[in-house]
């Protein structure tokens, strides 16, 4: 019988794209399915092959039976037998037959459905492709063809990204997405979608960004394939009529051109709320960061660092590195193990959450397009692995940890990204911290637990930092400078992940606590 597989984790998660590490539950599950429904094929053909064996012995002893109907019934046990097999022997053939094989498969998708992702997650899929799209400047083809590491794109799975964009009146990734699926579908690709449908979103989100002539050339190609296409028949003689207009007006065919650019200037730039940053930003996820001059980069050093010769850290000093001058970004080599770095996943997993922001109006912790990714929070007192590693960073940074917030661990999903904020309490957010009776954030602890294969990079935009994961190390910033004011250079953001599956664990460190241990030298640059 087919066995009913359970999910490894029975607890029941939202938000799977906002994962990579929760979305690995789902492979398993898929292969268990993968299982069932082999064992399904295998039982179905066990039962034809019974019905065969039987249909073709009757075939055998009814082709002689019939050849001399009387001589054979006049010996008594091929009577017999005829009687038997047609008052027993055929209704058992009838159960055989009418028996269904599909029980134990469909019981065992019925319980793993529960655990499905949903609409949501497949959109939100969807939306992280395009973000990785514009954030990375890939063209549909790269990205369907697995010129990146990973599975290709067929023509639905392309028309399925356009229309996530078309819900989102995204039309110009709408076009993109509608001509690599028609331009798949040309090349010969077997698919269950037809042109007639891909044609009909690919005209409309071409006239939507003021491609009039194109829009009416598909359109003609979509009435070639169905002529009796009603909505395709309206658009033609509105797109017609509308091009006479043009004409009649004697629009310059440059000025044509302008619209079209302008159009799509007008998508691309529809959700961006700050184009300048939101570019700068974009340009160092690629990696286009600022070219520090020479004399700059020689005030960078490598060195081995105890905090002024800390017991712990005299004879087994940290590799201390300068990722940054201004605001100064300090990176820290191998100060957690690959056991650790384990045991923090594995405590953190089962409780990750959909990361949340503070509402800046209301104050109260929502989900976000711009934070993709899922976290947990760790306390000392949960294992001995959080309070050693606790008690390491006030070892290194020499700033007390007691009023510090609990170790928060992240885990990015399908492009996941956190886009450009502030660790500090603003001016204007004078509740940030209230709660916690412990001040503002005076410094950020940033642990890296995984290797990114492409992206993932935490960037400064304001100053054009870049500075990328690396597994085992830890970077680390003041907030705030000396007089407690919030220091804006460090405005900070997590890159999308490209391809990998990205880790981290941060401590934000508070200042209630550290009146007399904040180190001043580690602040003389600024």
């Amino acid at each position: 019988c087919v066995c009913v597989c359970l999910l490894r984790d029975c607890s029941t998660h939202n938000d799977f794209f906002t994962s990579i590490g929760q979305m690995m539950d789902l492979l398993f599950t898929e292969k268990d399915l993968v299982k069932s429904l082999k064992d399904y094929i295998k039982a179905e053909e066990s039962k034809l092959e019974q019905v065969k064996r039987w249909a073709e012995k009757l075939d055998e002893l009814t082709a002689t039976a019939t050849q001399d109907p009387e001589g054979f019934l006049g010996h008594p046990v091929n009577a017999f037998k005829l009687m038997k097999r047609l008052n027993t022997e055929w209704s058992e053939v009838e159960d055989l037959v009418l028996r269904d094989m599909s029980d134990g498969f469909i019981s065992n998708l019925t319980i793993q459905r529960q655990h499905f992702p949903s609409e949501e997650d497949q959109t939100g899929a969807a939306k992280a492709l395009l973000r990785l799209q514009d954030t990375y400047k890939l063209d549909t083809q790269t990205i369907s063809t697995g010129d990146l590491p990973g599975d290709t794109l067929m023509p639905e799975d392309c028309f399925e990204l356009g229309k996530t964009a078309y819900s989102e009146m995204d039309y110009y990734h709408t076009e993109l997405w509608m001509a690599q699926a028609l331009r798949q579908l040309d090349e010969g690709q077997v698919s269950s979608l037809d042109a007639v449908t891909v044609l009909d979103y690919l005209s409309y989100s071409v006239y939507q960004q003021g491609g009039l002539e194109r829009a009416l050339e598909y359109t003609k190609r979509l009435l070639t394939l169905d002529p009796d296409h009603k909505r395709a028949s309206g658009n033609l003689k509105y797109f017609e009529y509308q091009l006479a207009k043009q004409m009649k007006a004697a629009i310059e065919p440059k000025r044509l051109q302008e619209v079209a650019k302008e159009g799509e200037k007008r998508e691309s730039e529809r959700t961006t709320e700050y184009l300048p940053e939101k570019r700068k930003y974009e340009q160092l996820c690629r990696g286009e960061g600022i070219k520090l001059t020479p004399r700059r980069q020689s005030r960078f050093f490598c060195r081995y660092y105890d905090n002024n010769r800390h017991p712990y850290y005299i004879l087994g000093p940290v590799k201390q590195e300068d990722e940054w001058d201004r605001p100064r970004i300090i990176r820290y080599h191998d100060v957690i193990s690959e056991r650790e770095m384990e045991k923090i996943k594995e405590l953190a997993k089962p409780r990750l959450r959909r990361a949340t922001i503070s509402n800046p109006v209301t104050g109260v912790l929502e989900t976000a397009h711009y934070r993709i990714s899922k976290s947990a929070w760790l306390a000392a007192y949960e294992h001995p692995v959080v309070d050693r590693i606790n008690q390491r960073i006030e070892d290194i940074t020499g700033l007390d940890v007691k009023t510090a917030e609990e170790l928060q661990v992240a885990n990015y999903g399908v492009g996941g990204q956190y886009e450009p904020h502030f660790d500090f309490g603003r001016k204007d957010e004078p509740d940030a911290f209230k709660e916690l009776g412990t001040g503002n954030r005076i410094a950020t602890w940033l642990f890296y637990m995984s290797d990114i294969t492409a992206g993932g990079a935490t960037v400064f935009p304001e100053v054009g930092a870049s500075v990328r994961p690396k597994k085992g190390t830890a970077v680390f910033w003041y907030n705030l400078f000396p007089s407690g004011e919030g220091d804006y250079s460090t405005r900070h953001a997590a890159c999308p992940v490209l391809v990998g599956n990205k880790w981290v664990s941060n401590k934000w460190i508070h200042e209630r606590g550290q009146e007399f241990r904040r180190p001043c030298g580690l602040r003389e640059t600024d």
